[in-house]
């Protein structure tokens, strides 16, 4: 139909707009789906948040030789440290979408970090595709020995009749180490007072001496001090127990929180928008891969708890709830936009 001699109906117009759309999107279509059945063709590269050395990079380059063999193509590990983990995500999430260039990505990156900083270069939900996430890196809850208390429970209570609160340390406000004292705080109305340091071992040598009272400590810089008993163990922030620290309990089983777990986690991503087939070929790798006995007994040695990593799908829900879980906790105790 036309309105006018050689002049098309707006139904004509709009009909012709539709198709070309269809046209383009189908078009695009085809290219990812050709792309997903060439790749890989070329090496893949990983960028990491940490320097070469640290338990997030040295548990990488050992999937990282398995995913080699089993894809048929270089893995090349990119160490970017820097703007407290953000640098990595942030190079990640401008890089194309091909499948080429991966990163992994830990809870402050992810979960902590848009609420803390005033702005960042990414968005976590928008800008990633979440491929695995296999493995949990929990906190020890670590008391200077002369705390009478024996168990967490104890350890509440004693806390509660106190005039004076009890001080806690950490490597920095608004790091997880922080925010899991803090959690624990807000599940049982409890008052603490943050003494802040700008290092990690710093932080637990303090417990250790007496300066300050406890803290969540890193496995790997409190497990020393603890097997030396400079510290006392009362609990790991994870809910199930640490394989090289079984005695202690998970802090949901010693204080009848159930629910209560603050861990940081690694997880490895690719740019929003990879095709389906390659998130879905890397899943399975990651998957048999973390599932092999030397992996995670490696893992385990590091201080860390190897996890069967959810689907894709399984994976973006329980981001969603890391996500709402710190970033209300960061907004609640007054830290929103303060870096």
């Amino acid at each position: 139909m036309r309105t006018s001699k050689g002049t098309p109906s707006i139904r004509s117009i709009v009909r012709g707009f539709a198709l070309a759309a269809c046209a383009g999107a189908a078009m695009a279509a085809g290219a990812r789906a050709s792309l997903a059945q060439e790749w890989p063709a070329r090496p893949i590269t990983i960028v990491l948040p940490l320097a070469a050395g640290s338990g997030l990079d040295t548990i990488a380059r050992l999937y990282g030789e398995k995913l080699q063999a089993a894809l048929g193509k270089p893995v090349v590990i990119d160490n970017r440290p820097g703007a407290a983990l953000m640098l990595a995500a942030q190079a990640v999430a401008a890089a194309p979408p091909d499948g080429y260039t991966l990163t992994v990505a830990t809870t402050s990156a992810m979960a902590i970090n848009p609420v803390l900083y005033k702005q960042i270069n990414y968005d976590p939900e928008k800008n990633f595709a979440p491929i695995a996430l296999y493995v949990k890196s929990p906190f020890i809850l670590a008391v200077n020995p002369d705390i009478p208390a024996k168990d967490v429970k104890e350890l509440i209570a004693l806390a509660k009749s106190r005039k004076d609160p009890f001080n806690y340390s950490s490597p920095g406000a608004g790091v997880a180490q922080h925010l899991s004292i803090e959690y624990m705080k807000h599940r049982f109305d409890l008052q603490m007072t943050h003494v802040p340091y700008r290092n990690t071992p710093q932080s637990i040598l303090d417990i250790a001496s007496g300066h300050v009272h406890l803290g969540f400590v890193e496995a790997g810089a409190g497990l020393p001090l603890i097997k030396d008993g400079k510290l006392r163990a009362l609990a790991v922030s994870s809910a199930t127990r640490l394989p090289v620290l079984p005695e202690a309990p998970p802090f949901a089983e010693a204080s009848g929180a159930a629910d209560f777990e603050a861990v940081s986690w690694h997880a490895l991503f690719a740019p929003a928008g990879t095709p389906a087939p390659i998130i879905d070929r890397l899943h399975r790798e990651m998957k048999t891969i973390m599932a092999q006995p030397d992996m995670r007994e490696k893992v385990s040695q590091l201080g860390l708890i190897p996890f069967d990593t959810p689907t894709p799908a399984e994976l973006r829900v329980y981001l969603a709830s890391e996500r709402e879980k710190w970033g209300s906790l960061v907004r609640r105790i007054g830290l929103e936009g303060s870096q």
